[in-house]
Parts: structure tokens; C-alpha cells; sequence
């Protein structure tokens, strides 16, 4: 097990991970207008680049989250269905092979679910590694306030952590929200996570959407850190437009908040050479992503990911 950190040490301890992914086209409509790239300091500047010479992505401030993260999350979810995903489906050494060469190439940033039955491999993924080193996002399924299925959050979260062997994890999620009101229908789940928070067993909080209404009130709702959101050039498999989800998501970053991008090739159904080449350069880009997440199942999918990431990102 790590070693216990208190909350004034998750200030300060605010850098997880390194990573990235990529191929490259061109931008049409909004896409184009959504590109336009943050300043870098010198600093920045200076550690993006010592990072790109050893093969590896520079990190990204969360937003106004005080965590920094890899570009690339490696996503572990992947048809992820009854406890299992294309990723734990291929087995545990598998599984840890492509996690290693993510750690090796910097991409240190894991998305796990319980519905993926992912977390015990991630565990043993990471093992012999630093903790510090990695960026753990989990995401919790939720019922309504009241619902006979409604779980008690503080015994959930230490099964979670007892699953991936370690003390904390990084990013905690309400999993799959699906309608504007959910800062109303789960305040049993979000004071359970907000305790954990100031307990150090979670360092940031908030949600994954699967609605645009949800996403609108997640981008204002100030108990949110984190949202995960749908996003593609294409409109594919997304909450709404690429405009609308654009606009909404400009609007998280300009409140602080740490955008992590899932769908990026609209659930593989725009996986063409072309199709990824566009979409990984939109997220690059777009200022208001500050990663994205990706299913790899392959160690040589790790290292084209990284290799397109370096390059569209210009190192």
C-alpha cells in the first residue's frame, strides 16, 4: 500500500503523470475555431520539451485543479460491459504489458470503472511503480437519493481502493450521469465523496456525462473538479453538436475545471487513418481538453499514440 497522505501534502503533491496520443489532418467549421493554444511559460516550455526528447508527452494542468496529468489516459473500458472490457477480455499479462510501455512512454494516466472490472489490473500494473508517478481516475455507478440500490459511499470507495492496492486515488467520479438534475437526485453520493475528499482517500471529484444537460450543469456547479465528456470533430456518439458540447465546455474550462475527453473516435465508429489523424489533432489542440482517453489493448498502439502525440503536439 502507498503511504498515507494527508489533504495540505495533495496541495502540494499536484503532479501525477506524463502522456500522449495522436495523428494529423486538417480542421473544418468550429473545430478550427476551438484550436487556439494556451501561452506556455518558460518553464513549461522547458519541461514539454525535456519530455518530448525522452520519448514522452509533457504533462497538462487539470484546469484550476492543482493536478497536473498526462495528455493520454489509458483508458481501460473498452466495450466494457458485466464486469469485463476488450482490455481485461485479452488477460493480465496483456493488460500489464500495454500499461507498462504507457508508463515507460509517459502515459501514466488510468481510467478505470468497477463496471469494467478493470481496477485489480490496473493494481498490479502499477505495482513496483512510485504512486506519485500515476494519475488514478475511477468512476462509481450511482442510484438516486433513496433508491433501495443506493450504496454506502465511504465502503465502496475503500473496496475500490483495497482493488488497485493503493491509499488514494487521484480523480473520483459519479459514473454516467444522464439528466441536468443529477446534483439534486445524487447528493447522497456527492456528501460521501466530499467527505472522502477531505479525508485524502480522493483528491478531486465530479462526473462523467453522457448528456448535455448534465455537462451544462456540471460546467457551473462548483462541487465539480472533473468532467469527462464526449467530444469529437465529428459529432459522433456525442450529447449534442460539436458546437453545443464546444460552447459547454469552454465554459468548464473558463470555471476551472479539469476536462478529460472519452469518445474521441466516436466509440470506433470513425477509426479510419484519416478519422483518427483529425480527431487526435482536434484534441490536441483544443484548449478547453485538457486530456483525453483511449482504449489501447496493444504495446505498439502505445508507442504510435505517443509518437502522434509528440508530433501534433510540434515537439
Amino acid at each position: 500500500m502507498a503511504k498515507k497522505i494527508n489533504r495540505r501534502e495533495f496541495l502540494v503533491r499536484s503532479a501525477g503523470s506524463l502522456a500522449g496520443l495522436t495523428l494529423a489532418t486538417t480542421f473544418t467549421g468550429s473545430a478550427m475555431g476551438a484550436i487556439l493554444k494556451a501561452p506556455e511559460t518558460t518553464t513549461a516550455a522547458a519541461t514539454k520539451a525535456a519530455k518530448a526528447a525522452e520519448g514522452m508527452v509533457a504533462q497538462i494542468p487539470l484546469g484550476a485543479t492543482g493536478l497536473m496529468v498526462p495528455q493520454l489516459a489509458m483508458g481501460t473500458g473498452t466495450v466494457g460491459t458485466n464486469m469485463s472490457s476488450n482490455q481485461t477480455r485479452a488477460g493480465m499479462k496483456n493488460f500489464v504489458d500495454v500499461f507498462r510501455r504507457g508508463y515507460e512512454r509517459g502515459a501514466r494516466f488510468a481510467d478505470m470503472a468497477e463496471g469494467y472490472g478493470s481496477m485489480p489490473f490496473v493494481g498490479e500494473a502499477i505495482k513496483g511503480t512510485p504512486r506519485e508517478d500515476w494519475v488514478l481516475l475511477s468512476k462509481m455507478w450511482t442510484h438516486p437519493d433513496g433508491s433501495p440500490a443506493q450504496v454506502a459511499v465511504r465502503p465502496k470507495i475503500e473496496e475500490y481502493l483495497q482493488m488497485i492496492g493503493t491509499d488514494y486515488v487521484d480523480i473520483l467520479l459519479l459514473h454516467c450521469m444522464t439528466a441536468g438534475d443529477w446534483n439534486r437526485t445524487r447528493t447522497h453520493y456527492m456528501e460521501g465523496f466530499s467527505r472522502a475528499k477531505e479525508e485524502g482517500l480522493v483528491r478531486r471529484v465530479g462526473i462523467s456525462c453522457h448528456n448535455l444537460e448534465a455537462m451544462r450543469t456540471a460546467a457551473s456547479d462548483p462541487w465539480v473538479d472533473v468532467i469527462m465528456a464526449r467530444i469529437n470533430p465529428f459529432g459522433s456518439k456525442m450529447d449534442g453538436s460539436v458546437e453545443a458540447v464546444e460552447e459547454v465546455l469552454r465554459l468548464a474550462h473558463a470555471n476551472g475545471k479539469g476536462v478529460v475527453g472519452m469518445k474521441i473516435f466516436g466509440e470506433g465508429t470513425r477509426v479510419l487513418d484519416t478519422e483518427r489523424e483529425e480527431a487526435l489533432r482536434y484534441v490536441v489542440a483544443a484548449p478547453f481538453i485538457h486530456s483525453f482517453t483511449i482504449g489501447l489493448e496493444k504495446v505498439t498502439q502505445v508507442d504510435d499514440a505517443v509518437e502522434r502525440v509528440l508530433r501534433l503536439a510540434g515537439n
